[in-house]
């Protein structure tokens, strides 16, 4: 298990690198990319948020039993971050399509950061039971507490805002809709889990689901 530990946060580090590497390269070099206090802070709160993430024990497990048709959910989401990673960046500097005032970068980086915080909250809280693939663990149980009492994927809404905040941070209309696509994607993978559980924990998972939003509370 520390090998598999060890590969995940070693992939963790390239990944976050290579992200933050080809917004660098949209902008047009370290220089002039680090030169603006807002992306400093974003960088900041990525490098944090990486650190924190080496004391998870998140995964790539396939379990006891895996929806391994939903694969392919993981390499769209790689290749939209690749174009997250370089679009944004690039519109912004050639002022392409851009939102206007330095206040909405600001808004972004607090975007990304709450965002981040909720996208790995959860990988603490279910500890070996969070992995990046649908699948029903050994000795799963219903996590039902503690944010969980009232969304049923915080990961996902995480993800979601920390997209949403690189897109404003970098003021891009483009990024805006490369950032929409991660939705109908996202709303997929939430169904292929759901099934998947309510497969697993039968009446269980079926009054759970009906006290709780799957993202936003008391709306959906």
């Amino acid at each position: 298990m520390a090998g598999k530990h060890l590969l995940m946060a070693f992939v963790a580090v390239v990944t976050t690198a290579l992200f933050i590497g080809l917004a660098v390269l949209g902008w047009g070099g370290f220089d002039a990319f680090f030169a603006h206090p807002a992306f400093i802070a974003l960088v900041v709160i990525f490098v944090l948020l990486l650190g924190a993430s080496m004391f998870t024990q998140g995964n790539l497990n396939p379990g006891e039993r895996e929806d391994r048709g939903n694969r392919w959910v993981l390499w769209t989401i790689t290749g939209l971050s690749i174009a997250l990673a370089y679009v944004p960046a690039y519109t912004d500097r050639i002022g392409f399509w851009t939102l206007d005032g330095e206040a909405t970068r600001w808004i972004g980086v607090a975007l990304g950061a709450i965002g981040g915080t909720l996208r790995l909250l959860p990988v603490f809280v279910l500890g070996k039971r969070f992995s990046g693939l649908v699948a029903i663990q050994k000795e799963h149980r219903l996590m039902t507490t503690g944010i969980y009492a009232t969304i049923r994927h915080p990961s996902y809404l995480g993800l979601l805002m920390t997209t949403f905040g690189w897109v404003l941070v970098f003021r891009s209309g483009v990024g805006l809709i490369i950032a929409a696509l991660f939705v109908p994607i996202i709303m997929g993978r939430i169904r292929a889990e759901e099934r998947l559980l309510a497969s697993q924990f039968g009446a269980e998972y079926d009054a759970y689901r009906k006290r709780t939003s799957r993202l936003i509370p008391g709306v959906y």
